[in-house]
């Protein structure tokens, strides 16, 4: 998923207006460094996604028959590769989840 670094803003806002309205919730360091802190791991997670993304389409591509972009075959490897290749990271897929 691409996001803008507008949007990833955004986002870390919505998040410590989350953390600050909990009561379970105790800030040791200052709100704009843990801020910050949301940003940078938003951004590593996200050029990880793009990595992730940029590997299981190379793997498509190197099957021995051409296989279109958008058509039912390629959804379906793109995928069933996503999903081996979030297991290898270590991340339950969406669907593995619903299963438990």
């Amino acid at each position: 998923m691409r996001l803008s670094r507008e949007k990833i803003v955004r986002l870390s806002h919505q998040m410590i207006d989350v953390l600050v309205s909990s009561d379970d919730v105790e800030f040791i360091e200052d709100r704009e460094t843990i801020r910050n802190q949301i940003v940078q791991i938003l951004q590593a997670l996200l050029r990880e996604e793009e990595k992730l993304d940029a590997d299981v389409r190379k793997k498509i591509a190197s099957q021995k028959k051409e296989i279109l972009e958008g058509s039912e075959e390629w959804d379906l490897l793109y995928r069933k590769y996503y999903a081996e290749e979030m297991r290898r990271m270590g991340v339950p897929h969406l669907s593995e989840e619903r299963r438990v």
